[in-house]
């Protein structure tokens, strides 16, 4: 019977793995793509609107004010309507955001675009986040996590060449390719908002393409997780925003999102900096090689978390990584060893992500989870306002981003520092209530 039921069981997650994951990381491909494209832009597009290094920290950043003031109402709104509608709303909306931004004459017109991108993308995230838990036990879900989230590597793997050759290659109607790659990059979204409303599945009871045997028993596996979470503690959703543990992972998540964007937004700019005989899309195909490297330590740190069922030291140890490779970057002025160094505080970052966004989930039932992932998400990601701007003000008090460097570096060491004060008990305690919850 036990054997019976370990097949049973395989063969549901294999294919809710299979029906969901491609198709969510395909979308979180096009989500950060269009978040970051501004960085590729910045190459050409700063000299021609007048930017200096300030004003465009504080263009790439604004874009966190708004996902931040929208967050949790967007996250309660899926819940409560569903992640096919809200998820395709969210695409459609943010798409449309991004292809205006195209026809920006000033700093003002950006400033108001990417605070409207990020008002119309608020909810895409933690939405995601959540409705993975819909569908995985605790057990499977820092893989499933970090599956999706190698999105992130993967969208500037394919597109730092695919926006550089743009704008290098694409002037139609003499508008320059700058412009260009906003409306190329943002039709996308828009077509998969129309795709991801015929497409999602809300839950298991509405998934055509599973058995009823198989429906059945992944309900009743989830059902009795939830049971767990809510025997040791029911939360409503004002306690869940008073509650201590959730504002130490927003801190958390603060720290680490102040690095991730500090060299994802500047990224393309320091490469530049190597040599002024570079093209943009010379710059691209570098800019590929520190993603590569993210993208695969991702994986297979998610997948010895999910072995061992540890996540407290498998979230602390990455952001020490990334710590010293920004460390090592800001030491040297030869271009291959800061290339390296890059890619292993990349490596460090992108590392984090699984182990981290399983521990949300060990204490919160579902109604609770939506409020809870979406004010860690919201409030971590005023990191990504934090980061590119204080490298921007550092870069243009020093004249390198050297300063930068260090600062984006110390706050990883912060991450790494507030992981390991969350309670090693505590941490058992939890992974072992789930664990308990999926036999």
């Amino acid at each position: 019977m036990d054997a019976v039921a370990t097949s049973l069981g395989e063969r549901t997650i294999r294919k809710v793995t299979y029906r969901i994951i491609p198709y969510i990381f395909l979308l979180y491909i096009v989500a950060f793509l269009d978040r970051v494209n501004l960085g590729y832009a910045a190459l050409d597009m700063n000299k021609a609107l007048g930017l200096s290094a300030e004003t465009f920290g504080l263009v790439s950043g604004i874009f966190f004010f708004g996902y931040f003031i929208f967050e949790v109402p967007s996250n309660l709104l899926l819940h409560r309507i569903g992640a096919r509608v809200w998820i395709a709303r969210i695409l459609i909306s943010w798409g449309i955001v991004v292809i205006v931004t195209a026809w920006a004459q000033n700093a003002t017109h950006l400033y108001i675009l990417r605070f409207l991108l990020g008002v119309a993308e608020a909810g895409f995230f933690p939405g995601i986040i959540l409705y993975i838990t819909y569908w995985f036990r605790a057990k499977e879900q820092a893989r499933a996590f970090a599956l999706f989230m190698t999105a992130l590597a993967v969208s500037n793997i394919v597109g730092a060449p695919v926006s550089t050759w743009i704008m290098d290659h694409i002037d139609w109607f003499g508008m320059p390719g700058w412009r260009w790659m906003f409306v190329l990059e943002g039709l996308p979204a828009v077509l998969m908002g129309v795709i991801t409303y015929y497409y999602l599945t809300d839950r298991p009871d509405d998934a055509d393409w599973l058995t009823q045997e198989e429906k059945n028993w992944l309900k009743a596996e989830l059902q009795r997780e939830q049971a767990a979470k809510l025997k040791v503690k029911r939360y409503t959703t004002l306690e869940v925003m008073k509650n201590g543990r959730v504002w130490h992972l927003s801190l958390i998540y603060f720290t680490l999102v102040l690095g991730l964007y500090g060299i994802g937004f500047w990224m393309p700019t320091i490469i530049k900096a190597f040599s002024k005989l570079l093209t943009n899309t010379q710059v691209g195909l570098i800019t590929m090689i520190p993603y590569i490297v993210g993208g695969i330590a991702m994986i297979l740190w998610a997948r010895r978390s999910d072995r061992t069922g540890e996540r407290r030291i498998h979230a602390a140890i990455p952001p020490v990584v990334g710590a010293l490779g920004l460390i090592g970057a800001g030491m040297t002025s030869n271009p291959y060893v800061s290339i390296l160094m890059m890619a292993i505080a990349t490596a460090g970052i992108y590392s984090f992500f699984g182990p981290f966004w399983s521990l949300p989930a060990l204490f919160f039932s579902e109604s609770a989870a939506a409020v809870g992932i979406a004010v860690i998400n919201s409030i971590g990601n005023l990191g990504g306002f934090v980061g590119p701007y204080m490298l921007g003000m550092l870069k243009n008090a020093t004249g390198s981003v050297t300063a930068g460097l260090f600062f984006l570096s110390a706050s990883l060491l912060v991450t790494s520092i507030l992981v390991l004060a969350i309670r090693k008990e505590h941490a058992r305690k939890l992974s072992d209530e789930s664990a308990e919850a999926s036999m």
